[in-house]
Order: structure tokens, then sequence, then C-alpha cells
């Protein structure tokens, strides 16, 4: 019996009264959620948009790849996004993973009702824009996923002209999550054999200088090891630490009361990385449960609930929801688009209204992609 085969029979076999660790309170984590109802009740028929829901939500489109909203042409391959309190509206902002030159990001501003009053660039000239992670003085890390890629640090409300961070480092970026308690930005790497990194800035709030740091493994513990060239050239950053940990394709990434969460594709997990014990767990991984609902993993946001939400690149495009108490399920599901992948899940200040994209639509093509917001009495 494999490894894998190993743990998902211990898993099954336990109690089902066990808790899994998924407190929003820092603690050791040490197992995975399991499948199981969701908490917000099954999905209904599609609606007129193709969205499964569970009852008493809504989803309406918001823009769409080469069409117009608020007299802006939207963005092709909409990927990764957050949002932004904008007085007594906000801002979501969204990626663009074109290759070329052609990424970016762009960004939809609503007042206080949830209207659309302006659509507007903030980063142009860029590639693969991926995912990011938004920063607590207000920014958009926007991550280029290329060889060499960088991070771009944003102005969602469009005054200030984007700003490239190069002592992130040059890797294939994926996602970044702001640490406000250890004031670092750790970040993922979408290759096989990717680290896990973060960055200690000289002054918190200011991201021109600082230290790059990889997460390395040895005789079971845990240390952060300084990156010798962030620049990942000639030596490319993964292969600079000797014993560095790998994770099997990093993407989306959340920070939450002293634990991150991160997805890596290749082996479809969800880790959470305890801060504050220096400790990291599998949160989720889908041949440790039986008929597991999550796969594809993607990016991840949380609510103030303690709730997960992990948007699936395959599968059945779902968004998953995993819970406190370590149950996994499907909140939405849409149907008519499997040429494509699901991304950019956020939710705006009030916690009432989640935004995602379905990456390539209906067509299949980086034209095709759909913004959508769900509406809704979330935890």
């Amino acid at each position: 019996m494999d490894r894998r085969s190993f743990l998902r029979a211990a898993v099954i076999g336990s109690s089902a009264s066990v808790a899994f660790g998924f407190s929003v309170t820092p603690q050791a984590l040490a197992f995975p959620a399991q499948t199981g109802p969701s908490p917000y009740g099954g999905l209904q028929a599609a609606d007129a948009n193709g969205i499964m829901l569970p009852q008493g939500f809504t989803s309406r489109v918001l823009a769409r790849s080469t069409r117009a909203v608020s007299g802006y042409t939207w963005h092709n391959a909409p990927d990764g996004g957050a949002c932004f309190a904008d007085g007594t509206g906000w801002i979501y902002v969204s990626n663009s993973e074109v290759g070329s030159g052609n990424g970016g990001t762009s960004a939809l501003r609503f007042n206080s009702s949830g209207t659309i009053t302006s659509a507007y660039r903030i980063l142009s000239g860029t590639t693969q824009n991926c995912s990011g992670g938004a920063t607590p003085w207000g920014t958009w890390l926007s991550c280029e996923e290329t060889d060499l890629g960088y991070v771009w640090e944003t102005d969602p409300y469009g005054a200030k002209a984007a700003v490239r961070r190069p002592a992130l480092g040059r890797f294939a970026h994926e996602a970044a999550a702001a640490d406000p308690d250890r004031r670092v930005v750790y970040l993922t790497e979408d290759t096989p054999d990717g680290g896990f990194y973060r960055f200690v800035p000289t002054t918190w709030g200011n991201l021109s200088a600082g230290t790059l740091q990889v997460l390395r493994e040895s005789g079971g513990a845990l240390s952060w090891v300084t990156v010798p060239d962030p620049d990942g050239s000639p030596t490319r950053t993964r292969k600079q630490v000797s014993g560095m940990k790998q994770f099997n394709g990093g993407e989306g990434c959340y920070y939450r009361n002293g634990t991150c969460f991160f997805t890596t594709k290749g082996d479809n997990r969800v880790w959470a990385y305890n801060a504050v014990s220096n400790t990291i767990a599998i949160a989720y991984d889908d041949g440790l449960t039986p008929n597991p609902p999550l796969t594809g993993v993607d990016n991840i946001t949380g609510t103030s609930s303690g709730d997960l939400f992990v948007a699936e690149d395959g599968g059945n495009l779902e968004i998953c929801v995993i819970t406190p108490n370590d149950v996994v399920a499907p909140f939405l599901r849409v149907t008519g688009q499997s040429g494509s992948e699901l991304c950019g899940v956020a939710f705006n200040p009030a916690g009432n209204r989640l935004y995602f994209s379905s990456q390539r639509g209906t067509t299949g093509s980086s034209s095709g992609g759909i913004t959508y917001e769900v509406t809704g009495s979330f935890r």
C-alpha cells in the first residue's frame, strides 16, 4: 500500500467525531478536511447564467472579455483578484493571464448599492499575470507566472503607477499573502518542484527592499533560509537552497489568524502553514477523503466565520467550501464551460458578495472570459 492509500485508509477509518484542525485560532494542524454536507445546503438547478447555487443565492454577470463595461474593454483571461474598500463602496481587481506583454490588471469600482460606476486599467505591459494578493496598506500585488516573473505592486484606485518589486524574487510567481503579525509576505511558485517563500521587508509597508527566504525541511523541522540571489539568474531561486521543501505546483495563497493556507495543483492539496508554531499540515487532499468534491485546486480565499473558498481549475468547475469543522463541500458549480477554469475568488468588504471569474467562459478561449458576482447570506 502506497503512502497516500495508507493515509487515506487511516483517515477514513477514524472516528467521525474527530475535529480536523481548521480552527480560526492558531493551533497544531494535523488532519485533512473530509467530504460532507455543505452548511449552505445542496446546489439548485442552474440559473440563467448557468450557475448552480444554494437556495437563496443569486448570480449576475459583471464583465466579459473584449466587451465594454462602464466604457472600458474588459481584459482577456481574467484570473486572480481581490476587493478593496472605497468609501461607501468597493473595488474588485482582476488579473489578466495573457502572454507576450499583453497581461496586466483591471479594476471594477462599485458604489454602496453594488452598481458598477467605473472600470479601468491599473497595470499594463506585463506577462501571464496569474494570481497575487492584497496588502494591509491597500495595494494589489500582481504576480507574473513566467520563469523569471516579477511581482508588481499596483494601486487599485488607479491614482498611482504600478511599481515592479524585484526584491520579492524572480520566479514563476503565482500568489501572495501578507502576514501583518510577522510582517512578511508569503509567495507561492507554480512549478512541480517549486518552493514556498516569504519576503521580509526592511520596512513594513515598503516592498522596495528586504530579504527573500524559502522554506526548508531537515529532519522533519522547518526553517526559513535566505535565498542568496533573488534575481534567479543564472541559478533559479528554487535551486539555490539545499533541502528546500518542494511543493508540486503552488497556486492560491491566503493568510488568516496565524495560518497561511495555500494550494498545490500537482497533488491537489490545500496546505496550512502555522506561522505561530512553524509547522505545516495537509489541510485537504483529494486522496484522503471518499468521493472528494474538490479537484484541481486553485485560488483560495476565506470569510470572517472561518470558511475557506477554493476555486477549481478543472474538475466540474466548482467553488468548494472548507468549514472550520473540517467539512469540504461544493458551494457553486458553473455548467457548460468545461474548457475553462474558475479563479479570482474574493469577497467584498461586507462579506455578502463573492466575486470570481471563469477564465475562458463558454468558448474555451482567453477572449471568452466572464467575471461574476454571487450575492447571498454568507456565514
